[in-house]
């Protein structure tokens, strides 16, 4: 696959962060205890998490755990809107109930140029997976739903899983974090979502 080149569009954000926000790093473990310094926060791309993600669902795969983050994840309160980045149609959308699932996820479609791709958008709330119907087509910058509170996000903090796709999805979902054995193809099949979302960390 080419490289993607974005550098001739202009994105909407997709949660409008104040001036103040904080980069997380989960690259040694996810610390519940941790003091947050800002509502608002990113996690980072690309990057392995160890201990995190110990659910079955990642963790019954014959490959092994699961646990190199492939999307941006953005972190604001519970309620907070999610915008559309780009113009486009939502393309799917479900209700993923496990435990360490999306909980309320919508994929959108979109053609930037001639490139084409998917975006996941994951942990958002129950009446975001009812606001558009498949098909729907929506403007840059029009709301696609809301965050979800943990009940119904798949247990997380509220936060937003932002994951781009070069590959039409059968199904609402995505692979949110991989085993390092399938590293290299699961970069080049979901690419950095900064190529939207610009150089937040």
């Amino acid at each position: 696959m080419k490289p993607l080149d974005f550098s001739a569009y202009e994105f909407s954000p997709v949660i409008p962060f104040s001036s103040e926000y904080e980069v997380f790093d989960f690259s040694r473990g996810y610390d519940a205890e941790r003091v947050r310094h800002s509502v608002f926060g990113v996690g980072k791309y690309n990057e392995r998490r160890p201990g995190m993600y110990n659910t079955e669902l990642f963790t019954a795969s014959p490959e092994g755990v699961r646990d190199i983050h492939m999307g941006v994840d953005l972190a604001a309160p519970a309620g907070t809107p999610v915008y559309a980045f780009f113009e486009g149609v939502i393309y799917m959308t479900a209700i993923n109930p496990a435990a360490g699932d999306y909980g309320g996820t919508v994929i959108t479609e979109h053609e930037i140029g001639d490139e084409r791709l998917w975006v996941l958008h994951g942990h958002l709330s129950h009446a975001s997976v009812g606001h558009r119907a498949p098909g729907t087509r929506f403007a840059k910058g029009e709301l696609l739903g809301w965050l979800g509170e943990s009940h119904e996000n798949g247990g997380w903090n509220p936060h937003l899983h932002f994951q781009l796709a070069r590959i039409r999805p059968d199904v609402c979902d995505m692979p949110g974090a991989v085993n390092a054995k399938y590293l290299d193809e699961a970069l080049a099949l979901y690419p950095d979502p900064r190529l939207v979302l610009g150089p937040i960390y």
